[in-house]
């Protein structure tokens, strides 16, 4: 219409392929020919537990692609929404996590959308993760993965992140992060590690190197990794997305597994016992299918002693003592069992009766001492309602532990019972969670809780009787300083 004013229209992004003609055919006709028959030769375990996740390498596709069929064919036949990859900056610097967040991703099979959605609440679980869409514009380690991905599923989305230098905290904020959406979302979500393993000149020292890192991802004990990692005792250049997958393995389920499918390396692959070598391999990652549903009140079946719980509010306030000193955690040496278990996890600090920090785990992604050891920091340092809590304030403080049953999602509202559960509440991006404590603190009857808890996750009050919206309640065994 004359005079009205132009419209403006979103210019959609797409990420053009970096290495096409390089690390893999050009040609669609080819390429997808070479894929086929990778997949073809390669010859795979039965694996009855659920899959979460994969590592594959990222050379070209003649070095390592026979080795990265491994990887694809034990999961081509699951039915997947959305692969969160991860990988390494060989070029681009950077800090936290470089996440491609809008758009799509293009090869010579056709596009691949980005999820949005998934890619925009990662962001907003974990602080380090940033949109850096130029730091992926050079990059094959995640690139190289998409082919395959094309020619074993017909409709998915990606979320690709890479990763450079991470502490072992951002890792695990990030493996968190991925964790919860894994367990929280109505899509089916696996996670995709990009990373070839030695490289150098010395073909035997490669062979050991690469079987020891295989023995420690196979060990799936993170710290230990990690270590191995700083030592240069093992040897990957996608070291920290591996350690960011057995985190996410751990979180999922103590009985998580790793298991070798396949490797060799790039002399073997050529027949020659000189010159530059690199190692490839491909693991997958798994955990016990799900159990039946039970009701929540058989699922909460935690008793602690009062030593236990003397036991946890001891481990609190002692890493409030030394982190806030020195920003050490103190070595704890935990003989209870119950205290090995995992369930989510709330630590509440109190000043003079009024609120100071709290933080917690919804569910049970560590053993709950150690949830207490990351909350009780959490609560002090990193509550954004609150200024950081200083050494000197800790005489005042107050410390109080929720632990919390699994999530039970409900459907009638009259099943929430006020003093006995508290409610978490999500809508689209939105979420919220009270403890069943607050609403007998305040005196609100089960409306008055339902419309706080959506006031809680930035929604209406009155939200929570939307059709979209969510509704999850839980209870608490409140653990509390006299």
């Amino acid at each position: 219409m004359c005079g009205s004013k132009p419209q403006k229209t979103e210019v959609k992004m797409i990420r053009k392929p970096f290495v096409s003609g390089q690390f893999y055919p050009s040609d669609k006709i080819e390429l997808e020919k070479d894929i086929k028959e990778y997949l073809n030769l390669a010859k795979i375990p039965e694996i009855k537990d659920k899959i979460i996740g994969i590592i594959s390498p990222h050379a070209g596709y003649v070095y390592s692609g026979k080795v990265a069929a491994h990887s694809y064919k034990i999961i081509k036949d699951l039915e997947i929404n959305t692969i969160i990859l991860l990988g390494p900056s060989h070029h681009a610097s950077f800090q936290g996590f470089a996440l491609y967040e809008k758009g799509s991703w293009q090869t010579p099979l056709g596009e691949v959308p980005i999820d949005e959605e998934i890619a925009k609440e990662l962001k907003s679980r974990c602080a380090y993760i940033k949109d850096l869409k130029e730091a992926h514009n050079y990059e094959h380690s995640l690139e190289v993965q998409i082919p395959f991905l094309q020619v074993i599923y017909k409709d998915f989305k990606i979320v690709p992140i890479m990763v450079l230098f991470p502490t072992y905290e951002e890792c695990e904020s990030l493996a968190k992060a991925i964790s919860e959406v894994i367990q929280t979302s109505k899509k089916k979500i696996i996670f995709l590690i990009s990373s070839d393993l030695y490289h150098g000149y010395s073909y035997k020292e490669c062979v050991e190197t690469d079987k020891r890192t295989l023995s420690y991802i196979e060990k799936l004990e993170p710290k230990t990794f990690y270590q191995g990692l700083l030592k240069e005792e093992i040897s990957a250049c996608g070291g920290f997305p591996i350690l960011i997958g057995i985190l996410i393995a751990k979180n999922l389920s103590p009985k998580a597994k790793a298991v070798v499918l396949n490797y060799t390396n790039s002399n073997d692959v050529i027949g020659a016992k000189t010159g530059y070598c690199v190692g490839y391999s491909s693991v997958v990652f798994t955990i016990p299918q799900e159990e039946k549903e039970k009701n929540l009140e058989e699922e909460f079946e935690l008793k602690l002693s009062e030593e236990e719980k003397k036991e946890l509010l001891t481990i609190a306030r002692k890493t409030l003592e030394s982190y806030l000193h020195n920003k050490k955690i103190p070595d704890f040496k935990i003989t209870s069992e119950n205290l090995k278990k995992r369930y989510g996890v709330f630590v509440t600090l109190e000043k003079f009766g009024e609120l100071r920090g709290c933080i917690g785990y919804v569910e049970g992604i560590k053993p709950l001492y150690e949830g207490v050891i990351d909350n009780a920091i959490n609560a002090a340092l990193r509550d954004p309602r609150f200024p950081p809590v200083s050494s000197k304030e800790l005489k005042d403080i107050k410390i109080e532990i929720t632990v919390l049953s699994p999530l039970k999602k409900i459907e009638d509202i009259n099943k929430i019972v006020v003093g006995k559960h508290g409610i978490l509440i999500k809508k689209g991006f939105y979420q919220g969670l009270l403890l069943p404590q607050v609403a007998t603190e305040y005196g609100w009857d089960r409306e008055t809780f339902l419309k706080h808890t959506c006031l809680k996750a930035g929604l209406n009050p009155e939200s929570y009787k939307d059709k979209d919206t969510e509704i999850y309640i839980f209870e608490g065994l409140i653990i509390s300083e006299e």
